[in-house]
């Protein structure tokens, strides 16, 4: 059974819960998406109106409705502070696979949150019937590449000039994982 992003699961972990992302979650994605160093390794620069973040919110949430994506909030358990967000996006049921993606607030970095999310994410995904996983990462983003290891993702390419950004070319690493 492959996972229907119309129906989003609610994943809980040791210390987090993570909850189909909403458009009220916009508010706190916003002091996130808002901060440069946040967002440095983003295929889009810092975002300074409020409006454009719920509109991207508005937009994963339709994603969800339309089955094509599935992007929760990550909140602690205890008391339900919202530390980011992670997806498990471009689900394709014919061949199994699916792309993941995190962001989380710069307090909450070190802490083990985006490790722990993104495990629960994976055995969702493996759970579900997909049997490979994709994530990208710029060029230079040591934390994320890190964190992809650990979850026992591959490096399976170079992506040259993947992105625009800021009047630039970046380039990206493809990392893959077979469940």
């Amino acid at each position: 059974m492959i996972p229907d992003p119309r129906h989003p699961p609610i994943l809980e972990t040791e210390r987090l819960r993570l909850q189909p992302l909403s458009t009220p979650d916009a508010h706190p994605l916003f002091s996130i998406m808002d901060d440069p160093e946040a967002m440095a390794f983003w295929d889009i620069p810092e975002i300074h109106d409020p409006d454009l973040v719920t509109a991207i919110v508005q937009a994963q949430v339709a994603a969800m409705a339309a089955g094509r994506a599935i992007h929760w909030a990550i909140r602690t358990l205890g008391d339900e502070a919202f530390v980011g967000c992670c997806s498990l996006a471009e689900i394709d049921g014919w061949h199994k696979r699916g792309e993941i993606g995190y962001l989380l607030n710069r307090q909450a970095w070190g802490l083990g949150f985006a490790q722990e999310a993104m495990r629960a994410v994976v055995a969702h995904a493996a759970a579900a019937g997909l049997r490979k996983l994709s994530a990208s990462t710029h060029l230079g983003n040591r934390r994320s590449e890190i964190l992809l290891a650990k979850l026992g993702f591959k490096q399976e390419g170079l992506l040259r000039g993947h992105v625009l950004r800021d009047g630039e070319r970046r380039d990206c690493h493809l990392f893959g994982l077979l469940l």
